[in-house]
């Protein structure tokens, strides 16, 4: 077989562009860009991070890490402890970005405040309530009147929400734990029912500096010294830290405003009659003339009547509307409390499925919405980043358990 050159200088099978390139003129646009594939392929490129296209082509890795989904949390954990010591274990959860909302939640004990924080970061587990991620009680723990949350736990959902659940405040069953258990209290206390006290006012001080939205919980309307406890905790609350405040001092005092929460008032368990319209509007007078010389954000940023809960009623219905929501009574719970003879629901024997209101778990999902959208006001005088906010709360911790001011009222206390 006889082989030739071909006239216009190139290799059998070479394309007319590569063949038309001038002698030295380097590999064709087709030999350096390759076969063209048949799918399309994406280049993610290394910006701001350092480095050159040479090291992304030794490490194909490179330029990724900001692609890496969080870390997703399965269950709370604490971040202060039942000693009130505080811990380090969320610091790994948290990201280097602004965009989050801190939700905190106090309350009497057994009022539901975990199972509500569980259900408001979309943890819905259909039978199993041990698998909510802030456990709630056991029956163990209700018939002997004790509480499951001790401390603060901590839990961050993948939407950048940060919920924290508390210990219940002036909680009996710790009072009777250091009574029965003859705990030793710290020296700076001398009665079991004063460091009880204390420590409730210092987690809520702590909350109200630095949580967007703090939700108070209560199953029945309602208990004056609540927001007797409520007007304390905000006399007591640190002042917002100066720009240059150093944190190595003790928590700085006011420049511009001072940080003030917004306050959210549920009504958890509450009875058919309690979503009477009547009803609510007096309910919502009664807390306005309560907090009325109040700081904290207690109305104009959550509505019932904008949840289409009320169809019938006009928007300008409530003259004084707070921030109060209404939870009724669980499914699961409904009829426990008829057998009981409670008298709550006395219709579902002759009206199947009637209540009046909507159900529980049609009422969760409109109170999240709720929670998710109220504005997310600056929490200090720098704009903090999810790791910042943490040493932020750490630095406020430590000052509330140091503040003068605190120690100056459990002083008077005893």
């Amino acid at each position: 077989m006889l082989m030739k050159a071909r006239d216009d200088g190139g290799k059998p099978g070479t394309p007319p562009e590569a063949a038309a390139q001038p002698p030295g003129a380097g590999p064709s646009k087709i030999e350096r860009e390759g076969q063209r594939p048949t799918q399309p392929v994406y280049q993610i490129q290394n910006r701001g991070m350092g480095g050159s296209a040479t090291s992304s082509a030794v490490d194909p890795l490179v330029g990724q890490a900001k692609l890496i989904p969080p870390e997703k949390m399965k269950h709370s954990i604490k971040l202060v402890d039942e000693q009130m010591n505080w811990c380090d274990n969320a610091m790994e959860y948290l990201r280097d970005q602004t965009d989050m909302l801190v939700v905190g939640v106090i309350g009497l004990q057994g009022s539901g405040k975990s199972t509500i924080m569980s259900l408001l970061s979309a943890n819905t587990p259909e039978e199993d309530p041990r698998a909510y991620v802030f456990r709630a009680q056991t029956q163990e723990i209700k018939e002997r009147g004790g509480n499951q949350s001790s401390g603060v736990d901590f839990f961050i959902t993948q939407e950048r929400v940060i919920f924290l659940d508390t210990q219940p405040i002036l909680s009996p069953s710790i009072l009777d734990h250091l009574i029965n258990n003859d705990r030793k209290l710290p020296p700076e206390y001398n009665l079991p029912h004063t460091y009880v006290e204390m420590q409730s006012l210092q987690i809520t001080a702590f909350l109200f500096t630095v949580c967007h939205v703090v939700i108070v919980v209560q199953d029945w309307f309602t208990d004056i010294n609540l927001y007797r406890f409520l007007q304390t905790a905000e006399m007591l609350k640190p002042s917002t830290p100066s720009a240059s405040h150093d944190s190595s001092g003790s928590l700085g005092k006011e420049d511009g405003a001072e940080y003030y929460p917004h306050i959210v008032f549920l009504q958890n368990k509450a009875r058919r009659d309690d979503f009477c319209p009547k009803n609510m509007k007096n309910m919502h007078m009664v807390v306005d003339k309560l907090m009325a010389h109040s700081h904290l954000k207690y109305k104009g940023t959550l509505s019932m009547l904008d949840c289409n809960i009320f169809p019938g009623l006009r928007s300008d219905y409530l003259e004084n509307e707070v921030n109060m929501f209404l939870l009724p009574v669980q499914e699961g719970e409904e009829d426990n409390l008829n057998k009981a003879g409670s008298g709550t629901y006395p219709l579902f024997s002759l009206l199947p499925g009637y209540r009046g209101h909507l159900t529980f778990s049609a009422m969760v999902p409109k109170l999240r919405s709720q929670i998710l959208a109220m504005p997310r006001s600056q929490l200090s005088h720098t704009i903090l980043t999810e790791k910042n906010w943490f040493h932020y709360a750490a630095r406020i911790w430590d000052g509330v358990k140091k503040s003068s001011a605190l120690s100056e009222y459990s002083r008077l206390l005893s």
